[in-house]
């Protein structure tokens, strides 16, 4: 009869001619073996098909050589973008990554970030909202992706600029001759930086701000709020919006009210997300560089990882850009 059980790590030995101890040290890619060995190491694994047993390397207490990304929700394609950057960070460091949200579970009261805590992850992107009671263990390092209402003390953060880009869509819109502009807002430290920036930068060119919006930033959010202002302020005929699935709400919300998206109705979004360049959509948007806001958290993740030290917590923000398209055009 065959023998069909996996290989194990004594077997890995044999076929390389090393100690298991050794073939235990190339797992957790020990820098104190030498190349040769190594190589010797990792081709009897591969011939043999051998993988590392992860649960035994978290029992034992050493690395498991893999990164926990905490997010809010799986159908926000703004995280798209930041997980391609932070996956590219990693891959060549030989890390792996590993996905928690909030929305999945949570008809149990787990956290995500307590349930990647609880299997021993190396360390923590967050790029999800926070709570004030989430509690940052000193052996885990942690780095915040993206603006937070409530980011953990002590702890870096990367994000894009969202006053500057807020700052963009407002003045591109008012470059345009719009004179009487919108702002779709949300929930959230993102969506808040946003909504500041936008309203600070409509009163210093002296107009009046219409802001809508305290709750979700979904599609149909967008295209509630967008029904609401447009109904109440018929003046309105420039719109920003949260984030680009509000943005695309607010053309759906246009177009059923009799109203052309750009003709009457100027709408600019927030993140370059896949569906804003879609021949379909064309909107015009800000870009806040998610992928460089993704590699640069999981570089300073990996930097911090192992070192034992805690520097003081930095805060590094990438410069967004806006890209015009289809959906903005001067007032008609």
């Amino acid at each position: 009869m065959t023998d069909r059980r996996p290989p194990t790590i004594i077997d890995v030995a044999a076929r390389a001619g090393v100690s298991k101890s050794l073939v235990s040290m190339v797992m957790r890619d020990d820098p104190g073996v030498s190349d040769a060995r190594r190589a010797a190491v990792l081709s009897a694994a591969a011939d043999l098909g051998y993988r590392p047993n992860r649960a035994a390397a978290i029992l034992a207490g050493t690395r498991t050589r893999t990164i926990g990304v905490v997010v809010d929700d799986f159908r926000n394609p703004w995280y798209v973008p930041m997980l391609d950057g932070i996956r590219k960070a990693l891959e060549p460091h030989g890390l792996r990554l590993t996905l928690a949200d909030a929305t999945t579970n949570a008809h149990l009261a787990s956290s995500p970030f307590d349930d990647l805590v609880s299997l021993r992850v190396d360390g923590i992107v967050l790029a999800a909202e926070s709570s004030p009671d989430l509690d940052v263990p000193d052996a885990t390092p942690v780095v915040v992706a993206g603006v937070r209402a409530l980011a953990p003390l002590g702890v870096d953060v990367v994000a894009s600029d969202e006053a500057a880009g807020a700052r963009l869509a407002i003045e591109h819109l008012l470059d345009l001759g719009h004179r009487s502009v919108a702002h779709l807002s949300g929930t959230g430290g993102s969506a808040a930086a946003r909504r500041v920036a936008a309203v600070d930068r409509m009163i210093a060119a002296d107009i009046a701000p219409v802001v809508v919006g305290e709750g979700a930033t979904s599609e149909q959010a967008g295209h509630q709020a967008a029904i609401a202002v447009l109904t109440r302020h018929p003046s309105v005929t420039g719109i920003f919006a949260a984030n680009d699935v509000m943005a695309m709400g607010a053309i759906a919300a246009a177009r059923s009210l009799g109203l052309r998206v750009p003709e009457d109705v100027s709408v600019v979004g927030h993140d370059e997300t896949p569906l804003a360049a879609s021949p379909l959509v064309d909107l015009t948007t800000v870009d806040p560089h998610n992928v460089e806001v993704g590699r640069c958290a999981a570089e300073r993740l990996v930097a911090l990882i192992g070192t034992g030290v805690h520097p003081p917590a930095t805060m590094t923000l990438v410069p967004p850009e806006l890209v015009v398209r289809g959906t903005t055009a001067p007032p008609q």
